[in-house]
């Protein structure tokens, strides 16, 4: 999006006084912020727009506070600087910005996931929204920068090859007291796709249960809710089921559990409901989560 060459150009002359040091730190961080490229001639260039006009006049403004001269003019050429190459200064300025930020996403993701944390992600993506927020002239590297990020933000879960259905064999499988829709039909899913042989306990605290494999826990340990998948979509794709009937029961969970209609199912919102039921007769948790495994396999069967 070539603004400058319609609109023109935004520039920001100034100066301010030799013993304010603080100060022009400030401003210059300010034009760095808002992705103004300096002019060999002096003065410093934001392609026309309402927002950029915004930013260069509170410049100026702060400016003059400093006790400086600040004008900002709008220019609709240079006789030495044509439109293309403005745009290529433009973008040669922000293709930097997105090497850098590039370089720092690739040395994140080098490192072993107990080595991350959410924040550093966080600020790299925040990072990422500054600079296209000055990237006028749609930058090629854009792309390149955004896909590295989603990368980067993908959950565990979404890795390839990373979990062996072998780990997973003849195991006790832990979840929370008073097992609703999710949590039965992942059981269900575990008993019938992940571990024949599996056994399940329930608790608060996965620590609780040191051996056991945690799924819909209030934790980052094991399965759960992931981006915005519930437990059973995530178990689904963990160990990449290949079954067309789960896919279509993944669906209808999601929207029981979730509530958010993403797919437009309600065959187990039903089934949700009938689950809470029970829990309200006391049944136990052992029983609560074998009737709700035999109400999934019971919708298994009727899906064609």
């Amino acid at each position: 999006m070539a603004v400058g060459k319609e609109t023109g150009w935004l520039l920001l002359i100034f100066s301010l006084p030799a013993k304010s040091a603080s100060q022009r730190v400030d401003i210059w961080r300010k034009l760095q912020k808002y992705g103004t490229i300096a002019l060999p001639s002096g003065g410093y260039l934001l392609p026309n727009s309402a927002p950029n006009q915004e930013r260069m006049e509170w410049l100026a403004t702060a400016i003059r506070s400093y006790k400086g001269q600040a004008s900002v003019l709008l220019v609709q050429s240079f006789d030495d600087l044509s439109p293309a190459r403005l745009e290529q200064l433009f973008t040669e300025a922000r293709s930097r910005d997105y090497r850098k930020l590039l370089r720092d996403i690739q040395k994140l993701a080098a490192l072993a996931h107990s080595r991350r944390s959410p924040s550093q992600a966080q600020r790299l993506r925040r990072r990422f929204s500054e600079i296209m927020e000055v990237d006028f002239f749609e930058n090629q590297f854009r792309a390149r920068v955004e896909k590295a990020l989603a990368k980067l933000e993908e959950p565990i879960s979404q890795k390839k090859n990373r979990v062996r259905s072998s780990d997973y064999a003849n195991r006790t499988w832990v979840t929370r007291f008073r097992p609703g829709i999710d949590r039965v039909s992942s059981a269900w899913l575990i008993r019938r796709f992940i571990d024949p042989k599996a056994r399940f306990a329930f608790g608060s605290k996965p620590a609780d249960h040191p051996d056991a494999i945690p799924f819909d826990m209030f934790s980052n340990d094991g399965f759960g809710h992931r981006g915005e998948d519930c437990t059973f979509e995530t178990l689904h794709k963990e160990f990449a089921i290949r079954d067309a009937r789960v896919k279509r029961i993944a669906e209808m969970i999601h929207d029981a559990d979730l509530g958010d209609e993403k797919f437009g199912r309600i065959e187990a919102i039903g089934l949700d409901k009938v689950l809470r039921g029970w829990a309200a007769q006391d049944l136990s948790d052992e029983a609560l989560l074998k009737r709700g495994m035999e109400l999934i396999e019971g919708l298994y069967d009727s899906l064609e």
